[in-house]
């Protein structure tokens, strides 16, 4: 039933940006803290980001801390992923999800792509 949309990855040089959205198909989804992931090739999918359902606390990978942001707009059951100075290290595919169990489906992610 819960359904997750990531959308704007892309192709970026090293020390760009991208803000990437995660729309989500229920509103009771803003009662839920909201995480975001990154899996890159060969890797493990790894938390990188979460947010509280109020948005009042966050928490982040060392891997991205000062460099990504998350934030939600609950009325829109949306929530963001601000990252900036990004690396080619930050080359993955990003998915949005629940931070901690129960996970929901995973959506099919946006492919970011960090790059010269």
């Amino acid at each position: 039933q819960v359904q997750f949309v990531e959308s704007g990855g892309g192709l970026v040089q090293p020390g760009g940006s991208l803000r990437l959205s995660c729309a989500t198909s229920g509103r009771f989804v803003s009662m839920y803290a909201m995480g975001w992931y990154r899996q890159a090739p060969g890797k493990e999918r790894e938390l990188v980001a979460s947010i509280t359902s109020a948005g009042g606390s966050t928490n982040y990978a060392d891997s991205v801390k000062g460099r990504f942001t998350i934030s939600r707009d609950n009325a829109k059951n949306t929530v963001y992923l601000q990252m900036n100075s990004l690396k080619p290290e930050d080359t993955a595919v990003y998915y949005c999800n629940r931070p901690r169990a129960p996970l929901y489906e995973w959506g099919r992610g946006t492919q970011v792509t960090v790059s010269s």
